[in-house]
């Protein structure tokens, strides 16, 4: 038994081929074996609003609350295009709302979870845009806009974000180095995991006279990235796009 990790789907519409491979994930063997789901933030492109009566969601919320159902707890963190994301639908989908920071005992050890873009500190310009759309009243404002007029909003503010990223840097979109050892450092760890960047990889550094790791978690674009942890060790692999 191991537990399972996962970040940056971007569920979408335009992408059916990933839902699918989503649900087959969540249906399988693993999942439903595992100790528990964790899901660190932008399970879909864009959220706008547990109201949303599209198909995608409800196709989401029976795939975890499936889950659930089997006796696996699953996790859910807000990214920076699922933040949201609330309790009605977490309610009907099964999940348990983690905050962005927590730390869980995971196989035996004390990890800081993350979704990973408050790391990115160098980014002032997403920084600045990450505290407004956290605010609850910029969030009630725009969750009293009728449907359609969040479809319209949240793409617009998607093509804006693709524009910010193809005009910044790639070191700039990174996490940064202090900002990870302070979170760490505060939260009294050696292990983080933590997506966003779509950039899987495994990091073992010092942090203050210890062995220390930082784990990212990929995306579901090329690959559908997954990470398997348990007492023994960790796994960060790629399930196959067809």
């Amino acid at each position: 038994m191991a537990t399972v990790l996962i970040s940056d789907l971007h569920l979408d519409d335009s992408r059916p081929h990933i839902t699918t491979l989503f649900e087959r994930l969540l249906a399988g063997r693993e999942v439903r074996s595992a100790q528990a789901l964790y899901i660190l933030g932008d399970l879909v492109e864009a959220w706008i609003g547990d109201d949303d009566d599209a198909h995608l969601p409800a196709r989401i919320a029976a795939a975890t609350r499936a889950v659930s159902d089997a006796g696996v707890r699953v996790y859910f963190m807000a990214g920076n295009r699922d933040f949201l994301l609330g309790e009605s639908f977490a309610r009907r989908a099964g999940l348990t709302l983690l905050d962005d920071g927590t730390v869980h005992d995971i196989e035996g050890r004390r990890t800081l979870l993350m979704h990973g873009d408050v790391l990115c500190t160098d980014d002032s310009a997403y920084q600045a845009v990450r505290r407004q759309v956290r605010q609850s009243q910029w969030q009630a404002q725009i969750l009293g806009m009728p449907l359609d007029a969040r479809r319209a909003f949240s793409a617009k503010a998607r093509e804006d974000s693709r524009a910010h990223t193809g005009s910044s840097g790639e070191a700039i979109m990174d996490v940064n180095a202090d900002a990870v050892a302070e979170a760490m450092r505060n939260a009294g760890v050696t292990r983080l995991i933590h997506g966003h960047t779509h950039r899987p990889a495994i990091h073992r550094f010092d942090l203050d006279g210890q062995p220390a790791e930082r784990i990212v978690l990929g995306d579901w674009y090329a690959q559908g990235s997954l990470l398997r942890v348990t007492r023994q060790a960790i796994e960060l692999s790629g399930l196959p796009i067809s």
